[in-house]
């Protein structure tokens, strides 16, 4: 009798462990997005010029959910959660990442071709199309595009940036368009007919878009972020390839920062930047660039350099935070 207690003590302990670790275990519909890690930019940019090794890109982990994940998450200041809805719209995961890589790609060809002209060496950019990121759920094109697409022509009209097209088929109005866009290695075409673009008055095909484009420069320079993705880099990989440009060495400290750039130099704003600014001070850097973009909607205590800045109070680092507009004041302040 002493002996069946005993098992069944056993066994009722080894239940009640199963079914914790079972609920630990437990998918949410959750992730977490936490302070990632600085990346060392010389490791991803390649040229006949040997890259300067101070100056990092900085990441935001994301990561699925568990329950314990989860609730332990509440613990750590640093960490935010957000339903997959938030964070990835109506895309899967396999699209959100891919978006991702299209969005770093992009970001990439920006730098080399904006740190190309600030340096003023042989430069072009060519444009190729657009990528589709989403498609508008009143897209005429909904069942029939898929992200990744690259749109090279509408009603037989190909563009050189990604602003002609949007021009030329807001021009249209309502009317029937026939797009040819590259699959792979296929060329389809679909036809259907513009819509009007939500809060605009403006017609469209009713997708997001970002350029797909080549830079080739002289010297060559070419960029491999290997899985890290979106467009976040943008200016610290300018201001690395303006280094491999000019052979000028910009500085001797470990400098982060983060901002999208654009083909005419312009810093934009980027998610997570508190969690950056914990990453990098974490890592020991001495300067962090945040742009100081505020789009219409954000207000100025809502800027990324404003966030950076309350975040470093907050964890007392020493590091300094540089506020940018554009490409030209993270490197006059480097130069300075």
């Amino acid at each position: 009798m002493k002996k069946n207690r005993k098992l069944k003590f056993w066994l009722l302990g080894i239940a009640a462990f199963l079914i914790a670790a079972v609920f630990c275990l437990w998918p949410t519909q959750y992730y977490i997005e936490a302070p990632g890690e600085a990346f060392q930019i010389s490791k991803y940019v390649k040229s006949t010029r040997k890259a300067n090794p101070n100056f990092y890109l900085v990441t935001v982990s994301e990561r699925p959910e568990v329950m314990i994940d989860y609730l332990t998450s509440f613990l750590r200041p640093a960490d935010s959660r957000y339903s997959k809805d938030e964070l990835m719209g109506t895309s899967t995961s396999a699209e959100y990442n891919q978006m991702q890589r299209y969005y770093m790609e992009t970001s990439q060809n920006n730098a080399i071709y904006y740190a190309a002209k600030k340096a003023n060496v042989p430069h072009r950019q060519e444009f190729l199309g657009v990528y589709v990121m989403e498609i508008m759920s009143n897209s005429n094109f909904k069942n029939k595009l898929k992200v990744g697409d690259v749109l090279v022509s509408v009603n037989g009209k190909k563009f050189n940036s990604s602003q002609e097209l949007i021009k030329y088929v807001s021009s249209l109005k309502k009317s029937k368009v026939r797009i040819e866009v590259i699959r792979g290695k296929k060329h389809l075409t679909f036809s259907g007919e513009t819509v009007k673009l939500s809060g605009t008055n403006r017609y469209g095909i009713g997708i997001q878009l970002v350029d797909h484009t080549r830079v080739v420069t002289k010297p060559a320079v070419k960029i491999d972020a290997e899985d890290i993705g979106g467009p976040s880099a943008g200016l610290m990989f300018t201001l690395e390839c303006y280094q491999l440009f000019t052979g000028k060495n910009l500085s001797s400290k470990k400098i982060a920062g983060t901002g999208t750039i654009d083909d005419q130099g312009k810093v934009g704003m980027i998610g997570g930047v508190d969690k950056k600014v914990i990453a990098a001070s974490r890592q020991g850097m001495k300067v962090f660039f945040a742009p100081t973009d505020q789009p219409s909607g954000v207000k100025k205590s809502e800027t990324n350099y404003a966030e950076a800045v309350k975040t470093a109070k907050k964890i007392h680092t020493k590091m300094k935070i540089v506020p940018v507009a554009r490409f030209e004041d993270a490197l006059n302040y480097l130069e300075k």
